[in-house]
């Protein structure tokens, strides 16, 4: 009970926040350093962890330190996508070198913007050896693990396999600037929000307790891209007033709709398939995530707006905008779902714990970097599909070194 895990964070943003709160449901670590490159948000975090007791972190302006520092064991990645490569290389060196002593890291989604990044990041690691995660926190929430288990105890068992997974994930747009720039995120909602929902799919269509690598086999991806709302001159002028001019859609849009169909081949022989849809045109109570999977003879459904707890607030009342209700809020009014701890319900609290035993452990965890390698193969996959308009054979096409026009700011809708 005394073996605790020293976790440091490297990243201060949004997601650095949310794995923070998590960690109130992880007993066995301590965040005890984050890193960023805005001493501003570094405070706010080592301030976050104080304030709900999950450690009393150090804060640091360079990597490099962080890893140094002897209370650090283990580290989750949290950094944008385009310094994510050099992020991983400063750590490592750092491990190789003997200056600095770890169990694993935890890399955020995407793993890559690219399969060539995905490839090195993977490597480095390894090569290090160094225990490794994927921080894909939706093959951890618990409503769909739960729906999961059973709809493969009740009906996979009696009726045989699941052959149909349908994931979504919508919102009105992300938080930061480079997350809409091409060029430094390495797509648009596709690379943002798409690796979410085929590695969701590949989780359902996949029994529990078995890798899904293992069970699933990929053979082809058919994909589309658009910018249904955001290159549309009016909203265009306003990421521009938001943002600066370096997010200009009407000059180099990202899209903010995919939708990506993947196919496999299940353990058994059988044809399954995976449907994702994603967007960052959706305008709603806020983010909407929803899970189905479909078998012979039962279903399951997932909502994650279908909450336990609901707010109304009439004409009368006015308030400045929040997110105090719900992630990637849109309306202060009206009745409003409430998520009463948003990091669990959508999975970062269960997929820390996971993370934290399974380093503890000296133990490999089942969400790896080979999964998140596999990923950034399909999204680019997809990517190819939805450029050249054709379905994309996964067993015959080398993704190695494709670059997708989103991502070279070639693309234009």
């Amino acid at each position: 009970m005394t073996n605790r895990l020293g976790v440091g964070i490297v990243g201060s943003g949004f997601i650095a926040e949310f794995h923070t709160r998590a960690f109130r449901g992880v007993r066995d670590a301590d965040v005890v350093a984050v890193s960023g490159r805005t001493p501003e948000t570094v405070r706010r975090v080592c301030d976050l962890a104080r304030e709900l007791r999950v450690g009393d972190p150090t804060g640091y302006g360079d990597v490099r330190e962080l890893v140094r520092d002897p209370a650090v064991e283990a580290v989750w990645i949290t950094t944008p996508n385009h310094v994510r490569v050099e992020t991983v290389r400063a750590i490592v060196e750092e491990v190789q070198a003997g200056r600095a002593e770890l169990r694993g890291i935890a890399i955020e989604k995407p793993l890559g913007r690219t399969v060539a990044e995905a490839t090195e990041v993977l490597e480095m690691v390894e090569g290090a050896g160094l225990l490794h995660g994927y921080l894909e926190n939706q093959v951890f929430a618990p409503g769909v693990t739960r729906a999961h288990e059973l709809a493969w105890d009740r009906g996979a068992a009696i009726a045989g396999p699941p052959y149909l997974a349908r994931c979504a994930e919508e919102h009105s747009g992300p938080h930061r600037s480079w997350f809409w720039q091409g060029e430094k995120q390495g797509g648009g909602v596709l690379n943002d929000m798409m690796c979410h929902s085929v590695e969701a799919g590949r989780f359902l269509l996949t029994p529990p307790g078995t890798a899904k690598s293992d069970w699933l086999t990929p053979v082809s991806v058919d994909a589309t891209i658009a910018c249904l709302k955001w290159s549309r001159p009016a909203y265009a002028d306003q990421l521009v007033e938001r943002y600066g001019p370096e997010v200009d859609y009407r000059r180099a849009p990202s899209e903010d709709y995919a939708r990506a169909t993947v196919t496999y081949r299940n353990g058994e022989g059988h044809e399954v398939v995976v449907e994702g849809t994603t967007s960052w045109s959706y305008v709603g109570a806020g983010l909407r995530l929803t899970f189905e999977l479909l078998g012979p003879e039962y279903a399951m459904a997932v909502n994650s707006l279908d909450t336990e707890a609901k707010v109304f607030l009439s004409r009368e009342i006015s308030g400045g905008r929040g997110e105090d209700l719900v992630e990637k809020q849109n309306a202060e009014g009206g009745l409003m779902p409430v998520l009463p701890d948003e990091a669990g319900a959508y999975g970062y609290t269960e997929e820390n714990r996971h993370m934290v035993t399974r380093f503890l452990d000296g133990a490999q965890p089942s969400e790896s970097l080979h999964d998140g390698l596999l990923v950034t193969r399909l999204l680019m996959g997809a990517y190819l599909s939805a450029q050249e308009g054709r379905r994309i054979d996964l067993a015959s096409t080398d993704l190695s070194s494709f670059v997708p026009d989103v991502a070279k700011g070639a693309w234009r809708g």
